[in-house]
């Protein structure tokens, strides 16, 4: 894959072999991150888990300190007085089995995250195909199945995100964007990595976290030391 004179340029200044530590490699991304838009880091975890055992999954969510830096358009499925509920705090789009349709035949995808209340699990059930595949369908360990959908909407349009195991069994998660300063993005970078920590599985034998890259949409990966964690 042939890069840019730009990526050629700033993963210059990144020792490949090198694990930094996590202040060093916040500086290091942040300056390495030359695009003309507001760039995105991610925190990408590799973990000793074997997500093929139940029991060996990592799956919950945090609220990152200083938020993500995007936008977050949340979609609430809800009935009764929570839909009101859920309009008040927030929610870009509310509604029930009126939505299905919309989502399945017309493939309405103009929201980021979806939450449902646990009598409504029934109809987004529905849905299994199209959000399932999408790291949409919403999940009790997420908090996105809940009765308290103020709480839901308010933490996630606050800069809570998602993390789970990917079929290599990788974390990846933003922790905000290149224009944020070191030290916010340092604490995002933190409350990340001790919710990780905690989320550790008891059945797992062996070494948990095997190694972190930090990394900008357009920039070069930057290894950060597992030593701390």
């Amino acid at each position: 894959m042939k890069h840019g004179k730009k990526y050629t340029e700033a993963a210059k200044l990144v020792n490949r072999a090198t694990a930094y530590e996590p202040e060093e490699a916040i500086a290091l991304v942040k300056k390495t991150a030359t695009a003309k838009f507001d760039e995105t880091i991610e925190v990408h975890i590799r973990t000793g888990c074997d997500g093929r055992h139940a029991e060996q999954q990592i799956r919950g969510a945090v609220v990152l300190p200083n938020g993500t830096g995007k936008t977050v358009r949340v979609l609430v499925f809800a009935k009764g007085d929570k839909v009101a509920e859920a309009e008040a705090a927030g929610a870009d789009y509310v509604g029930g089995d009126e939505l299905i349709p919309r989502i399945q035949n017309d493939g309405w995808l103009d929201f980021d995250v979806v939450v449902a209340t646990p009598d409504m699990m029934g109809v987004v059930g529905r849905l299994g195909k199209v959000l399932g595949p999408k790291g949409l369908m919403p999940n009790p360990k997420a908090g996105t199945v809940t009765m308290d959908v103020t709480k839901a909407v308010n933490d996630i349009k606050a800069g809570k995100i998602e993390y789970r195991l990917d079929k290599t069994n990788i974390v990846h998660v933003p922790v905000g964007k290149a224009s944020f300063t070191e030290d916010a993005l340092k604490e995002n970078f933190n409350a990340l990595m001790d919710a990780i920590v905690k989320a550790k599985p008891s059945a797992l034998k062996g070494q948990y976290l095997r190694s972190i890259t930090l990394t900008s949409t357009m920039g070069p990966g930057v290894k950060v030391s597992v030593a701390k964690f």
